[in-house]
């Protein structure tokens, strides 16, 4: 691995690098926050599938493309005049030692880069100048979990309200999952956790009542919202991920699919005209398969 000062002088030759593209080529010359958006959108999932695989390589790669793209928007704002890769970097490093109050006590705050901390306080008369007192004491993740939502909105460009930090543009299954994670984060949870099954059978008698009627169909899109929900609440309850859980199912789905339509061309046979009975047999076959 590489020295502190290796790591410095990578991160130095990378912005180097970045303004001279930047200034020389026509490409990178003319992109803009809205051009390259769609590209770091594709540059994220890239990365995601990289950790999804565990393939170290590529997530080496991907990781430097999400860089490329950090690198890029900062430099558009430097040009602006509104903000350079150093702000970018004090704002991040500002906000997590503002938001561990229990590593950096309002004591040590700064100690290690003494620079005054920009975000300011409502002093509620519980907490010290910092508005951190209160939080300086978490002991597990949970707790600093909690403490980290609560602190959020003590900022002075914080989060307005509880929700307001989860991105409207999140896909539905993670934006789920997130609204869960926060509202539990300031005390809004099931108390046991095997409680959520009884709410999990209700949404989804409710759905099949509906369905089995005649009825609106934002009605049914709206209960079936409501099993999802449901479903989404259970896995968080139970520390799975569902939107992990979902994609992994998704890449068995394809990987035994395509094993059946590799077989019936192997055997000339056309899917369309095979029976549910014989693609069901090649199915297991495909299950069979995974086994080995």
């Amino acid at each position: 691995m590489h020295t502190r000062e290796e790591k410095i002088e990578a991160f130095g030759r990378f912005l180097d690098t970045l303004d001279t593209l930047r200034e020389k080529c026509p490409w990178d010359r003319k992109q803009t926050n809205e051009s390259l958006r769609p590209n770091t959108i594709e540059e994220t999932y890239e990365l995601c599938e990289a950790l999804m695989n565990n393939d170290q390589n590529n997530i080496c790669k991907e990781l430097g493309d999400v860089l490329l793209h950090i690198g890029f928007y900062a430099r558009i704002g430097e040009e602006t005049e509104d903000f350079d890769i150093a702000d970018v970097c004090n704002k991040l490093t500002d906000k997590l030692i503002f938001r561990h109050p229990h590593v950096y006590h309002p004591s040590q705050v700064g100690a290690p880069h003494p620079r005054p901390l920009p975000y300011g306080t409502e002093n509620d008369g519980k907490t010290d100048e910092y508005g951190t007192e209160q939080f300086s004491t978490a002991k597990t993740s949970g707790e600093v979990k909690q403490n980290w939502e609560q602190i959020k909105q003590k900022e002075k460009d914080g989060n307005k309200s509880v929700l307001s930090g989860v991105p409207t543009a999140l896909p539905a299954l993670i934006k789920a999952y997130r609204i869960q994670e926060k509202a539990r984060n300031v005390g809004f949870d099931w108390q046991d956790r095997g409680d959520v099954w009884a709410k999990v059978h209700e949404e989804i008698d409710e759905l099949r009542a509906e369905l089995e009627k005649d009825s609106d169909k934002d009605i049914k899109n709206g209960e079936l919202g409501d099993v999802l929900f449901s479903i989404v609440n259970a896995a968080r309850l139970y520390k799975l991920n569902p939107d992990t859980a979902l994609e992994m199912t998704n890449r068995k789905f394809i990987s035994r699919f395509n094993y059946i339509e590799e077989r019936c061309k192997h055997q000339g046979k056309d899917m369309k005209e095979m029976t549910l009975g014989e693609l069901d047999a090649l199915w297991n076959e495909a299950k069979e398969k995974e086994k080995q």
